[in-house]
């Protein structure tokens, strides 16, 4: 009788695809430390080779940063991602960026956050690493199941599992 009572729910998990084509690198490798010391959090980085960044999870768009380099997304299960377009990007001003998302917007992974001018961001900003960071997850208590750098396809290679404990 207890065999279908007694069955532990699985935690929820939450799936992170790769933000664009390129290749999937950890966070450790980035080269600025507020992103590679996970001062931030807990994260994975694409080193894009295309001009489409798309959203590595479904759900609500909750920042777009005035300078169109950093996008923020929860998911419906509350994990919270933010999309950092290159480093030092926001001294650029919004130049090489072109937002295809604006905040309240759903979307799934996949769906495009931006286009980017990719030679204009190799040639004025110090890098064009893309970090993915969950932002709330020291609070929410999640684990993460990073995966081992690889090629990426925008919105389809997984790039980092996260479970809500």
């Amino acid at each position: 009788m207890g065999l279908f009572f007694n069955k532990k729910k699985e935690a929820p998990k939450t799936e992170l695809v790769a933000v664009a084509d390129g290749q999937l690198i950890a966070l450790a490798d980035v080269p600025d430390p507020v992103f590679a010391q996970k001062m931030m959090g807990e994260g994975f980085a694409v080193e894009p080779t295309g001009n489409v960044v798309v959203a590595p999870i479904a759900g609500e768009i909750i920042q777009v940063a005035d300078t169109l380099h950093a996008y923020g997304i929860q998911s419906e299960e509350g994990v919270e991602v933010l999309v950092h377009i290159g480093l030092d990007t926001v001294a650029l001003k919004g130049e090489g960026f072109e937002a295809q998302v604006k905040m309240g917007d759903k979307v799934v992974a996949g769906t495009p956050l931006a286009k980017i001018d990719l030679a204009y961001l190799a040639e004025h900003a110090p890098s064009t690493t893309i970090p993915v960071i969950v932002t709330n997850g020291n609070i929410e208590n999640y684990a993460y199941e990073i995966i081992q750098p690889t090629a990426t396809v925008a919105g389809e290679t997984v790039a980092l599992r996260v479970t809500k404990a």
